[in-house]
């Protein structure tokens, strides 16, 4: 494994996002088996880990806080934990064709959201600590200034924004500098590219959810895919079997590239953003030690910068269907 900088924190350039084992993968996977894989990943060199307040099940709604917090007590040394606060869910609003996420970023709820997740990490201060929505009825510059008095009163390192835009990226940062931006990003969701100059200007790292596009990028599944109870894959739009059909130049494009640099095609979609810039870290999720190894190993493959640009000449030529969570871009 090898290291980056987001902001001036330094993490491994492979992250482990942890949402999946608690939730919209089917069932939970089992916490024996999970905090041994949070152990193997350490043990890997993986020092970014991420987590959420509402990452839970109906049974335990920060069921994931708890599983992250416990497994990674004996590291904390050795590791960068982040969370996230300002988002509740209403499942009633799907009635009416709305999104059941409901932003609340009041500075009340955000202190009692900081202390509810310090208790369930077992933490005496977050290290990397997300707005995980922004919130259209607060302003970014009350949201940041809560920040930066969690950060004098020690309950927070650092902070970040996710799915931001460079509005609410620069009116933040102006009132406490961002160490992070969490958006979707993969070769199929490529909106947020608009925000690098920004990154770079302000010196923020990019951190890249779904870089898998929920795993059609890895190569592991076709039109005739089935997936269990609960696994929310069942309803995203890359996964039916037209969209498959679709993006098999994509997936073609992939498994060239892995062929010729020896990888896999999971492997190529990492190399390709970690190649692209350095302040790019991925945190791709799994409850599988293979997957795992397969994640951090691509933090050693090598693109040159005509590489990478010869794949983004394809991506903006090839067609692809819609993905989950991002308009087409």
């Amino acid at each position: 494994m090898n290291y980056r900088k987001l902001g001036n924190l330094t993490v491994s350039s492979v992250g482990l996002g942890c949402m999946g084992m608690s939730q919209s993968y089917g069932a939970p996977a089992d916490k024996k088996e999970m905090r041994e894989l949070i152990a193997a990943a350490v043990d890997m060199g993986i020092t970014l880990f991420d987590t959420a307040e509402v990452y839970g099940t109906s049974d335990d709604p920060h069921d994931n806080e708890k599983l992250v917090g416990a497994a990674l007590a004996p590291y904390r040394d050795k590791v960068v934990l982040a969370t996230k606060f300002g988002i509740h869910f209403d499942m009633s609003l799907l009635k009416q064709g709305k999104s059941p996420i409901v932003p609340d970023a009041r500075p009340e709820v955000i202190r009692a959201s900081v202390d509810a997740s310090l208790q369930r990490l077992g933490m005496d201060c977050i290290d990397l600590y997300y707005q995980h929505r922004v919130d259209p009825k607060i302003p970014v510059e009350e949201v940041a200034g809560v920040m930066g008095d969690l950060i004098k009163e020690g309950k927070i390192r650092h902070w970040g924004i996710s799915e931001a835009m460079e509005e609410d990226v620069r009116r933040a940062h102006a009132v406490c500098p961002l160490t992070a931006v969490q958006n979707r990003y993969s070769m199929m969701a490529r909106a947020y590219e608009v925000l690098f100059p920004v990154l770079e200007e302000l010196n923020i790292g990019f951190v890249a959810f779904s870089p898998f596009a929920n795993g059609v990028l890895t190569g592991a599944y076709n039109k005739s895919s089935i997936f269990e109870a609960g696994d929310m894959r069942a309803r995203m739009p890359q996964f039916s079997a037209a969209a498959m059909e679709e993006n098999g130049q994509l997936l073609a494009l992939l498994q060239k590239l892995a062929a010729e640099k020896g990888a896999t095609c999971g492997q190529i979609a990492l190399a390709w953003m970690l190649c692209k810039k350095p302040y790019i870290v991925p945190i791709p999720g799994t409850r599988k030690y293979s997957r795992l190894a397969e994640n951090a190993g691509a933090a050693d493959i090598a693109l040159t910068s005509e590489e990478v640009a010869a794949i983004d000449a394809h991506l903006e030529t090839i067609p692809m269907s819609a993905v989950f969570g991002i308009l087409r871009n």
